[in-house]
């Protein structure tokens, strides 16, 4: 059992080679461990004999459902309702009631959403907003959430949570007023949020200037898996997509320190976001 889990220094560099090459992360010298956890389960799925194989056939190609298996194991990252709190504050504070003074179309971007707790916070901001402003956005509100894990795109769009997952940041009253409890016995999104929302499969890596302009992006925790080369492309890639008064939310441990000339800091009370440089 213990032996299966095993493979050399220089299968994980090839894996590491491919992941970067693939999708842009970077998993570094010593995330042998992460490796081992994610992909394990599929030794026995796939019939396979070691890891050392899963990992090879993933590289070589030749079995389609396992490289996409093995990309969704390692791309899932764990995520929270509101996460770090202020740019929800921010929202529900400031932000919406500006977006709304532009009498336009609004259009956001949530960007690596995991498995939707992030686009489904902002539109219970907006839906928030919208009860103490009825006439809001007239215009039009939309948010367009993107990722590149199949699996994850499906569970956004089925939108039913486990106990865990609904303790980490949602609260009983907002619990109550936007999610009901599914025959399954979790708790399903209602359709207003979901009506709000667009999820869609995008590969940071590739090209996506076709998506449009954006009056708000949120990128959070998501730089952080890689290389400041990749960053900077990605940074270049969204500033294409903004207009002069959009906002970019980033993680709270990023920055743009390696794309300054394109984007500047906000400093805003709670947290800070970004705008394009004037």
């Amino acid at each position: 059992m213990r032996q299966n889990r095993e493979f050399s220094d220089t299968t994980y560099r090839q894996f590491c080679t491919y992941l970067e090459t693939y999708c842009g992360i970077v998993l570094g010298d010593s995330k042998q461990y992460l490796v081992r956890s994610r992909l394990f389960p599929f030794i026995d799925q796939y019939a396979l004999p070691d890891l050392t194989t899963v990992i090879e056939q993933t590289i070589r190609g030749h079995n389609p459902a396992l490289q996409t298996a093995v990309i969704d194991a390692m791309t899932t990252n764990e995520t929270l309702w509101f996460r770090d709190g202020y740019p929800y504050e921010l929202l529900t504070n400031s932000i919406l009631a500006k977006l709304d003074a532009l009498n336009k179309p609004i259009r956001v971007w949530s960007a690596a959403c995991s498995s939707g707790q992030e686009p489904y916070s902002i539109a219970i901001c907006y839906l928030e907003y919208k009860q103490r402003h009825p006439n809001a956005f007239a215009q039009g509100f939309e948010i367009i959430a993107t990722d590149l894990s199949s699996d994850m795109l499906h569970q956004c769009k089925d939108g039913s949570y486990d106990a865990h997952a609904m303790s980490r940041g949602m609260d009983k009253m907002r619990l109550a007023k936007f999610f009901h409890v599914n025959a399954k016995g979790r708790q399903q999104v209602n359709d207003e949020l979901k009506q709000i929302i667009t999820f869609q499969p995008v590969n940071l890596l590739h090209s996506y200037s076709s998506m449009g302009k954006f009056d708000m992006v949120f990128m959070r925790n998501v730089l952080i898996y890689f290389s400041t080369d990749i960053k900077t492309k990605i940074l270049q890639q969204i500033a294409g997509l903004l207009h002069s008064d959009s906002i970019l939310f980033l993680g709270a441990s990023e920055s743009v320190s390696y794309s300054n000339q394109l984007l500047t800091m906000v400093k805003a009370s709670p947290g800070l976001y970004y705008q394009l440089s004037r």
